[in-house]
């Protein structure tokens, strides 16, 4: 799915992985789940690119779901993966803390979990090898992303600002779709380890200005990042 010039989705509104396209080449932000890779290749291929023009992973935290075809990409195709050194563990397997139980409806959890098998999230490969991606650093990557830290929902969470696709990707830093209540519009991610420092990390992004915000898990956001933020505060007090 196209949204924007640079700007590309594959996935749904249930799990998310975003391409950004420019004349240097693309990266992908997160991977999703194993299974949406027929998918990365079929946006590639209506891009009028290939495999071999997808210069970096970045992801925005360590979770299963985040990590999809990542090892793949690096392993068969030699495609860096970044993550914030706070995460690294995580990405290669290593325990999570366990959070809070959290609040559900049947019908939105079932949704995740059968779109979550489907395509292919219980047989995810875990990193071998990762690069730091540290907050406030630019990586050299297309679209010259800038890593902003989002501590909260895990240690090494982050944000990515593309500032040419006016966009900033937030991971689970916040959601617009519960996946676990099917409760729509921006607000706190589930799972989340730290849930207070995960507010508050969220002033972090208003410098960017950006229009697109843009969770892993939910609707593309475009009405402006003070929007999504002050959105987010006002469901977290209620």
């Amino acid at each position: 799915m196209k949204l924007g010039p640079h700007l590309h989705r594959i996935g749904n509104d249930i799990v998310a992985v975003y391409l950004i396209d420019t004349p240097e080449g693309v990266t992908v932000i997160d991977a999703g789940l194993a299974g949406l890779w027929r998918e990365l290749l079929a946006e590639l291929v209506s891009m009028g690119r290939t495999l071999a023009d997808v210069k970096g992973v970045i992801l925005t935290h360590g979770d299963s779901d985040h990590l999809g075809f990542a090892e793949r990409l690096r392993r068969d195709h030699g495609v860096p993966v970044y993550v914030h050194p706070g995460d690294a563990d995580r990405a290669k397997g290593g325990a999570k803390p366990a959070t809070a139980r959290q609040s559900m409806k049947l019908g939105a959890t079932l949704g995740f979990a059968a779109y979550s098998l489907r395509k292919g999230g219980m047989r995810t490969t875990y990193l071998t090898e990762t690069v730091d991606a540290h907050d406030g650093e630019t990586l050299d990557l297309p679209g010259a992303p800038r890593i902003i830290g989002l501590p909260g929902h895990s240690a090494g969470s982050i944000a990515i600002h593309v500032p040419i696709a006016d966009a900033v990707f937030v991971g689970d830093g916040l959601t617009t779709r519960h996946v676990l209540t099917g409760t729509m519009g921006p607000q706190p991610a589930p799972f989340t380890d730290e849930p207070d420092q995960a507010i508050a990390s969220l002033r972090a992004l208003l410098p960017t200005g950006a229009t697109w915000v843009l969770p892993g898990h939910g609707t593309p956001w475009n009405a402006g990042v003070a929007a999504a933020v002050a959105a987010v505060e006002e469901t977290a007090r209620s």
